[in-house]
């Protein structure tokens, strides 16, 4: 991993002074990045209930006798069969549990971080009690919704978190409210950013020319994910298909080459995060994956070029903001798989590494989305890895294809010769048609035999 000082970061000028103009959208840009690319323990879907319970643990005061649990559809179907960390069990009960009983009300997404075996069999007994409960809301609540109600004795405490995974709405404790967001259950604004009248352009123009000290944080992301990718390599965590590549090299079955080493570096780190492991990713818009495919190609890319600081630093950059980017025109959950998304701002910046300007940027894009637009989102669990891997070679492709000035073109299906009017089509998908996609998937989940 390349390392830097900050004397080394603020020595760095930008190539370009941009106008005044072309900079009135920056402080919702560097809102953005400082909002959404995050670290995260765990998957953010049952982290979020974990949240939600260890707050509602701190306003009871003591240790919950019973946890009554209810959240989305969608947050179900992502939380139900991937590993919570420290615990070595999948599902939500398990994060609902430990949560309440160990979980830091103050961490945000790092709720269970310090989480202690003691902890932990405590909650297993909490289950293996029958003391534990997670349903389905059957009231009318927004896609990313989870609710924890804590008792001990008469005495109860109810934490409500929507439309973000960290944004309490409401807390309340017998019958009375502790904290109501002041505004309705549809209507609560969870960013602090505005990305209205944005253009990918606009996106890629602040990446490539921002002061560098305004951005040098984002290399905290390239630190975090590539200790998950060493750590995927190590054990058998998940599926293990980093470390299956690793051994197929050795086999003859592959390259040892740079497209090969990005699937590597990418999937193994997706590897560690979905089978459980117990320390940090940095994220993008709520999702340690989409932070992970929108960091690592990146990272590997910048090290087989022994690219500086600066380069590093934009190219991250203007990864995780077109990933934010085309993420704020999706749904919180949705059935499109976002780690595609993700990875198309992964293209972004594997092309700027390659002395791709920002017609290669938008061309590779272009062709992303005629490649893997269909990709759904089947829950949260250690198959993630697999889609991370096909994400990550799409990204790697489409590159390839445009720094050679081919893209799939605006005569092709959804896609259009306008980047923006080819990302507002799929995105357009994914909140209107594919709805009853999530709604298909969903009922195949929860009916299945396990």
């Amino acid at each position: 991993m390349i390392t830097y000082s900050p004397a080394e970061i603020s020595a760095v000028q930008p190539d370009f002074q941009s106008s005044n103009a072309e900079k009135k959208h920056w402080p919702d840009f560097l809102a953005a990045l400082h909002q959404e690319v995050v670290p995260a323990l765990g998957c953010t879907e049952p982290i979020s209930l974990a949240l939600a319970s260890a707050i509602a643990t701190y306003h009871l005061g003591v240790m919950p006798e019973m946890i009554e649990a209810k959240v989305s559809a969608n947050l179900m179907k992502n939380g139900m069969g991937v590993t919570v960390p420290g615990t070595g069990m999948v599902g939500l009960s398990i994060a609902a549990a430990v949560g309440a009983l160990g979980g830091d009300p103050e961490a945000g997404l790092e709720v269970l971080n310090g989480l202690t075996p003691a902890t932990v069999d405590a909650a297993k007994r909490m289950l293996k009690d029958g003391r534990v409960s997670v349903a389905v809301s059957r009231e009318d609540v927004p896609v990313l919704y989870a609710e924890s109600r804590v008792s001990h004795g008469t005495d109860w405490v109810r934490v409500c978190i929507a439309n973000a995974h960290t944004n309490v709405i409401q807390i309340e404790k017998n019958g009375s409210t502790l904290y109501q967001a002041t505004e309705s259950l549809e209507n609560v604004e969870t960013k602090g950013f505005s990305f209205d009248n944005v253009t990918a352009r606009d996106v890629y123009d602040f990446a490539t020319s921002c002061p560098i000290p305004d951005i040098s944080f984002m290399l905290e992301a390239g630190k975090l994910n590539s200790a998950l990718s060493h750590l995927g390599l190590d054990s058998n965590w998940g599926l293990h298909i980093g470390a299956t590549l690793v051994r197929q090299i050795a086999n003859g079955l592959l390259s040892d080459d740079l497209h090969t080493r990005v699937l590597i570096r990418t999937t193994s780190a997706s590897d560690a995060r979905m089978g459980g492991a117990a320390i940090p990713a940095m994220s993008n818009s709520g999702s340690g994956n989409q932070g992970i495919v929108a960091t690592m190609p990146v990272v590997v890319i910048a090290e087989h070029l022994k690219a500086d600081n600066e380069a590093l630093a934009r190219a991250l950059t203007l990864s995780h903001l077109m990933a934010i980017y085309i993420h704020s025109k999706l749904p919180k959950l949705s059935a499109l798989c976002a780690v595609t998304t993700a990875a198309m701002g992964a293209a972004a910046g594997m092309a700027y590494l390659l002395g791709g300007q920002y017609r290669a940027v938008a061309m590779a894009i272009c062709s992303m989305i005629g490649d893997v637009s269909g990709v759904i989102c089947d829950g949260a669990s250690n198959s993630c890895a697999m889609k991370v891997s096909t994400s990550a070679a799409s990204a790697y492709k489409s590159v390839l294809m445009a720094l050679e000035n081919s893209r799939v073109t605006g005569q092709e299906g959804i896609v259009e010769e306008s980047v923006d009017a080819s990302i507002a089509n799929l995105c357009a998908l994914a909140s209107k048609s594919m709805v009853y996609t999530d709604h298909q998937i969903l009922e195949i989940m929860v009916t299945k035999e396990c």
